[in-house]
């Protein structure tokens, strides 16, 4: 499996563990996202500071687990990007969209100010 699910109190942490979110492991990960939303998670926590490189798939999973954690009344951050991911995620300018930190601390600091951890 190319991710790592961990369970924290408020929240998911879903880490991403290969140097590619692309077309052979994006719709893995859309599923895993939509199986712990299903679980009744509403914050979700995406750890992309393995990853290397993404295309429009992993970005569509990026924007599932943003929607999910919407449609829940919950908080999704994305965490960790490196320079070439952090470029697509501007050039689409879905920076604008997102909650982005550089790191999970970053993240959980985040969701201890709004109270949820």
């Amino acid at each position: 499996m190319d991710f790592e699910i961990i369970k924290l109190t408020g929240y998911t942490l879903v880490r991403v563990l290969t140097d590619r979110l692309d077309t052979n492991n994006a719709p893995d990960l859309k599923s895993e996202l939509v199986v712990v939303n299903a679980n009744g998670e509403k914050n979700i926590v995406l750890d992309v500071s393995e990853c290397e490189y993404c295309d429009s798939s992993g970005l569509s999973a990026i924007l599932v687990a943003n929607r999910l954690c919407e449609d829940s009344t919950g908080t999704f951050i994305l965490t960790g990007l490196q320079p070439d991911v952090e470029q697509i995620i501007r050039i689409s300018m879905l920076h604008t969209v997102l909650l982005i930190t550089k790191t999970v601390k970053e993240a959980e600091n985040i969701l201890k100010e709004k109270e949820i951890i």
